[in-house]
């Protein structure tokens, strides 16, 4: 099949995640960056506006062919639903209305969840946390493939299968590594999402419903804005383990590709994280930075040197076997 991965192993390295102390650093010597924190009132809006768009542009499409909702799917309703899935990634951080508004933050997650298709809000919150708190860990960060995906994804053909199916891996990897017993928001998350998929079959047709699931899942697989997904904590050079990207699908992922800056600062709002750099330069001024999502996409799938296991590991700083405690 051509591209062999030559690695057969992650990097594994012995020190803690770079981030606490590059924190720490910073705001030693750049208190004003505080002011950065807080929440952005206009991700709201946005969020019932892409809801109120897709659920027109599904209506729209309810009698149309097959072909049609692919290529609408994939060209458009992907790039609105992916931008979701990152809009829900703030609300995930209370970046939306504010760590002391919880509630609201979980609400219009819910709200924004429905053109997704699938309840996935509270649940991504839940293990999105590990990620930031146990960074690298083996059997902590949900974030990282499985020894599993490393072995068997270890060519082009098979690592564009994984990225095709990423959605798949990004999803159920959790459940496997490091169940939780789903909490009550988690039902509430499930029973919106049930009652919204109903109501879009019951006045449209189910081509709508089928419409929304597959802007989803396109968007989250092979897709140029899925390309974040590699860009973020792949290594592409050096030790690095996290990457930021400074290119034009920031205006349309809530600057989630500045995410040196985000795993540096996670409750600093993505339209405020360009600034942290500014404040800050002689931090970040030898830090990789991508430019294209697509050629991270196009590089991981043909580079032979890319693939699964580019990815930092450490050993587990705690047992994974204690439970985690509810996050508010």
């Amino acid at each position: 099949m051509g591209g062999t991965v030559s690695r057969d192993d992650f990097e594994w390295v012995y020190t803690e995640e770079p981030h606490v102390s590059r924190r720490k650093a910073i705001l030693k010597k750049y208190p004003e960056v505080k002011k950065l924190m807080g929440h952005d009132d206009n991700t709201a809006s946005t969020m019932v506006v892409m809801v109120l768009t897709q659920v027109l542009t599904s209506y729209l499409l309810q009698d149309q062919s097959w072909l049609t909702i692919l290529i609408v799917a994939y060209c458009f309703g992907g790039v609105v639903n992916h931008s979701m899935t990152l809009a829900i990634h703030e609300t995930g951080h209370n970046l939306t209305y504010g760590h002391g508004h919880p509630m609201r933050n979980r609400l219009i997650g819910f709200i924004g969840n429905t053109i997704l298709g699938v309840p996935m809000s509270v649940s991504f919150r839940r293990y999105h946390h590990d990620h930031h708190r146990y960074q690298g860990q083996e059997h902590m960060d949900p974030d990282i493939p499985t020894h599993a995906e490393g072995v068997l994804f270890h060519n082009r053909i098979t690592k564009m299968i994984w990225m095709f199916f990423q959605p798949l891996f990004y999803t159920l990897r959790p459940f496997f590594l490091r169940p939780k017993v789903p909490g009550r928001l988690e039902y509430y998350n499930l029973t919106v999402q049930l009652i919204f998929n109903v109501c879009l079959v019951y006045f449209t047709s189910y081509k709508s419903l089928a419409y929304l699931l597959l802007c989803t899942f396109i968007s989250l697989g092979l897709h140029p804005m899925a390309g974040h997904f590699i860009s973020e904590h792949y290594v592409a050079v050096g030790d690095y383990e996290t990457y930021s990207y400074e290119g034009a699908y920031n205006y349309l992922a809530f600057n989630v590709g500045y995410h040196v800056e985000h795993h540096d600062f996670p409750n600093i709002p993505g339209k405020n994280l360009p600034l942290v750099r500014k404040i800050a330069p002689e931090f970040y001024e030898n830090q990789k930075c991508h430019e294209s999502f697509t050629a991270v996409v196009w590089d991981f799938i043909m580079n032979p040197e890319n693939g699964p296991f580019n990815r930092i590991r450490r050993p587990d700083a705690r047992d994974p076997s204690l439970p985690d405690p509810w996050i508010r």
